[in-house]
């Protein structure tokens, strides 16, 4: 692992882009073929696809990147504990619930219009479902996330996309 610390260390959002665009992607065929639905078989749609995931990604690095300051400025104000920054889980749940309430909804809704531009769709019908996540989901998964090293914590939240591209496909199943 230790050539993935140097490369995640010495490329910070290519390797976010990256680790994005490859399983953010392989998540959501995952989720379609565990869903018994048959992927589109457009490349450059799915080209599209992997681009929206790796940019996103490059989202998801600044917003971890920012929250970590934004947690140690509310406890330096005094307007969460001390424990919050001391404590590993309790700085790694802080994290999560600051991340998860106050960029992942922006995330959602970026992601949901990404995604109705390239099909040329319209609406956000079922995007309850994917706002559910962030507390049912994301913010379990971001608290195991950011109790790691700050080098493993991008590829692990890429990760985790390809983990909830499972689960909402077996719940989207077809009988």
């Amino acid at each position: 692992m230790e050539w993935y610390v140097r490369w995640v260390s010495g490329n910070l959002l290519l390797s976010a882009f990256i680790q994005f665009a490859l399983l953010g992607t392989l998540g959501e065929v995952l989720g379609i073929l565990s869903a018994k639905r048959h992927p589109s078989n457009r490349a450059l749609e799915w080209l599209a696809k992997a681009l929206v995931w790796g940019f996103l990604g490059i989202l998801v690095k600044y917003s971890f990147t920012g929250f970590k300051g934004f947690l140690a400025a509310l406890v330096d104000k005094g307007f969460l504990p001390q424990a919050c920054e001391e404590i590993t889980i309790l700085r790694a749940l802080s994290l999560s619930i600051l991340t998860n309430s106050m960029f992942g909804p922006l995330l959602m809704v970026l992601h949901r219009t990404t995604d109705n531009l390239i099909s040329r769709s319209k609406g956000y019908a079922g995007i309850e479902k994917s706002l559910a996540t962030l507390a049912w989901f994301w913010v379990p998964a971001h608290t195991v996330t950011f109790a790691l090293p700050y080098e493993y914590q991008i590829g692990l939240a890429a990760l985790w996309s390809v983990a909830l591209g499972l689960i909402m496909g077996f719940t989207k199943r077809r009988g």
